[in-house]
């Protein structure tokens, strides 16, 4: 016996899977590996199926056929393995400060959903872990500040430090940049990035723009037409790869360190 020890399980690993959604076919006969600590953009056109991706990930979207893995066991509800940060986030009480937001996550799925929590039912280590994800986002000055009285990005912030409750090992972030302006943009992907790397942790961030995560993303997962690719930039965001993916010719356009997908003549990302 060599002594060596085994691999650990990829974040995520899917095998022949097939998606549906009504009768639609998301994805049909999929099979990819997210490696272990990776950013991963995930991008496709409007409808394209992002987050019914992440969603079976989550387990709350079933499969039509093969296997979703995460850290080599199957997917299901309720895995602490998991934090996600949905596409449209239940709205908190406008009362609640930042503090009670998080608070109320807590003990509910992690999934930025708010439950019923009150002031001071809290254990010492649930104030603990609210503390640390406060700090870990660099919202501990928002604790105190009603809900309503934050920006966007603010928000973002703490929805992100949710997602974080539990010290998760993956992140599904759906749409983290929507209504957020360049700036704020680039503060989260780049906040999300620095966690993923204090951590150790993987990340798969669902966006309609690629250009935010450049320089950031170690892979990009493309999806579109029941299919998907993962890969880096250079290997997928091309003009074959994508054309197979819309149905129809596209053309990629790198200019000034952006990327333009151009899918019948209308800029895609």
């Amino acid at each position: 016996m060599s002594g060596d020890a085994s691999p650990a399980p990829p974040p995520v690993s899917m095998a022949h899977v097939t998606l549906r959604v009504g009768d639609r076919a998301i994805l049909s006969d999929v099979s990819l590996t997210v490696p272990a600590g990776a950013f991963v953009g995930v991008l496709g056109p409007n409808g394209a199926g992002k987050s019914s991706l992440m969603r079976a990930i989550l387990g709350v979207a079933p499969v039509s056929g093969g296997r979703i893995a995460v850290f080599g066991r199957r997917v299901g509800r309720g895995n602490q393995d998991i934090g996600y940060l949905p596409q449209f986030p239940a709205r908190s009480a406008p009362r609640l400060n930042g503090r009670s937001v998080i608070a109320a996550a807590l003990h509910g799925e992690r999934w930025g959903l708010p439950c019923d929590w009150r002031p001071g039912r809290h254990r010492r280590h649930d104030a603990a872990e609210i503390d640390r994800v406060l700090e870990l986002v660099g919202a501990t000055h928002l604790a105190r500040r009603p809900i309503d009285h934050l920006s966007g990005g603010e928000r973002q912030r703490l929805l992100l430090a949710q997602a974080l409750l539990g010290r998760p090992r993956l992140l599904l972030l759906d749409e983290p940049l929507a209504s957020l302006d360049p700036h704020r943009a680039r503060e989260v992907v780049a906040l999300v990035d620095a966690i993923r790397r204090q951590l150790g942790i993987a990340v798969l961030f669902s966006t309609h723009d690629i250009n935010p995560l450049l320089g950031v993303m170690d892979r990009v997962l493309y999806v579109g037409r029941g299919a998907a690719r993962l890969g880096m930039v250079d290997e997928v965001v091309t003009g074959p790869v994508l054309s197979a993916l819309y149905g129809m010719p596209v053309e990629v356009i790198r200019a000034n360190g952006r990327i333009f997908v151009l899918a019948d003549g209308v800029v895609q990302s």
